[in-house]
């Protein structure tokens, strides 16, 4: 499950997860939101992951194609979580991913949110 984080500044967008990720989740809530932060000329994103079950292979896929769809309009990344293999993987192959990224643990979400704002 993917959930839109409504609580943030303008030209920053955000998701929570939770459960297991579905090609469905990528559809109806992170590909409209990417869309139009691309459209609108950059991305700007954080993804709070307090925990973490696993995606469909439907998932994947669309996580692959979403970074490649919208490339140069990704900007700055911020990944919040305190589970230790995401953080090491994110550390180890951030530099693949388009745009800047960093990740911050939950206790210093508006740390993230203030990095992934400010900054060109």
């Amino acid at each position: 499950m993917i959930e839109r984080l409504e609580d943030l500044p303008a030209g920053v967008i955000g998701f929570e997860t939770g459960g297991t990720l579905s090609a469905e989740d990528y559809r109806d809530v992170l590909l409209p939101a990417l869309t139009g932060a691309a459209e609108a000329g950059e991305v700007r994103c954080v993804i709070v992951v307090p925990e973490f079950h696993g995606m469909t292979g439907g998932a994947l896929w669309q996580d692959l194609r979403m970074g490649v769809e919208h490339l140069r309009a990704w900007k700055r990344i911020a990944l919040v979580t305190d589970v230790e293999w995401m953080t090491h993987l994110t550390a180890l192959f951030g530099w693949m991913t388009p745009g800047e990224t960093r990740t911050f643990p939950l206790a210093r979400r508006a740390d993230a949110v203030a990095w992934v704002q400010d900054g060109d």
